[in-house]
């Protein structure tokens, strides 16, 4: 701290007077970029600065960008710009210099010290941030007495609304963090009315199944949102696979956050300050929510059908035509004829504009 603050007041040369230092430092992802503005050869203003950078973009574009606006920002009108880089664009507002030697180049290395120590904070807060998930899982290995770190965590959540439109969820955890390209919805297939414990053997069955056939990377821990008759389910299809026993699994119950494990009938009671159980519990609501807005969105749709088939003359293929197009019963309505004579024809169009 102390030489970040050196660095800030520190009087270079006197002699040096009316300049903007601008460098830059990065990582893969991140550009770092210190503003430093001299008066007299001190610092009368700093500022540090964060840009994501986009794929292979050199450090000497974004410093030319850069550059450009924080001298609008901070309404700069100095004749030379001092950085690390020789910049890309040329203007005609200032003078480049990359300097090399003297007194000039030792308020570059002023300026550079400050983006690297800018970028070895956001280092270390990622490796802190890393730790901190990583002890968690640890901890949550521990609790659940696994024998693998539960790197990749995969949970499983049914919903269904007085047995009409079941449908199921999966989502999946990588390193305590959602992986939301893993995150998968299942309509249930075989399943004829509001049966959880068959409809979670489907949707377990399938999604490993389909793992199996494309040799995907399995997950080293299972959740089931439920208790023993949910994870017994999902523990036959396992079995039917050939993976019972090769992937660990457990079920979480709702009413006091039990723990399940297969052919154990009593439950394990991990403490609710545990940040394992924490975590287990996001993931089961995450995987409840992905599960509940799928349903939402498939109810809607079932709805909006049937209320457009019970106007006489259309049928469930102009209904689904319907929906695909104007998206909303509302939008139906407020449609001109003309609009609804090209997505649907002359005679439905005529039929849903005398019923609304």
């Amino acid at each position: 701290m102390l030489e970040k603050f050196h660095s800030k007041s520190l009087v270079v040369n006197p002699k040096l007077t009316n300049i903007d230092v601008v460098t830059i430092t990065s990582t893969e992802t991140e550009a770092f970029i210190n503003y430093l503005k001299i008066k007299e050869g001190s610092i009368i203003f700093s500022k540090n600065l964060e840009v994501k950078k986009k794929l292979d973009e050199p450090n000497e574009d974004i410093l030319s960008l850069v550059v450009e606006q924080l001298r609008s920002t901070y309404r700069s009108t100095n004749p030379e710009v001092y950085t690390n880089l020789a910049l890309t664009v040329k203007s005609n507002d200032f003078e480049n210099v990359v300097p090399q030697i003297g007194d000039k180049k030792k308020l570059i290395d002023l300026s550079l010290k400050n983006a690297l120590y800018q970028k070895r904070e956001k280092e270390i807060s990622k490796e802190e941030q890393k730790s901190k998930k990583n002890k968690v899982l640890h901890i949550m290995q521990e609790n659940l007495r696994l024998l693998s770190y539960p790197k990749i965590i995969e949970c499983f959540d049914n919903s269904n609304f007085q047995g009409s439109s079941p449908v199921a969820s999966m989502v999946r955890f990588v390193d305590g963090k959602p992986e939301k390209k893993g995150y998968r919805h299942f309509n249930i297939k075989t399943v004829i009315g509001p049966d959880d414990f068959a409809s979670m053997k489907e949707i377990v069955g399938r999604r490993y199944k389909r793992i199996m056939e494309e040799e995907g990377e399995y997950p080293n821990l299972i959740i089931v949102d439920g208790g023993k008759g949910q994870l017994s389910s999902a523990c036959e299809a396992l079995q039917e696979l050939g993976l019972y026993g090769k992937i660990p699994i457990v079920g979480i119950a709702k009413r006091l956050e039990e723990i399940y494990y297969p052919e154990d009938p009593l439950p394990l009671l991990i403490s609710k300050k545990s940040p394992a159980l924490l975590l287990i519990q996001r993931i089961r609501d995450e995987a409840h929510r992905f599960a509940i807005t799928f349903h939402r969105q498939k109810r809607s749709k079932a709805t909006f059908v049937t209320e457009i088939e019970e106007i006489p003359g259309i049928g469930k293929k102009t209904a689904d035509k319907l929906l695909a197009h104007f998206k909303s019963v509302k939008k139906i309505k407020e449609a001109s004829i003309e609009e609804l004579t090209e997505v649907a024809g002359k005679s439905a169009a005529e039929k849903i504009k005398l019923l609304s």
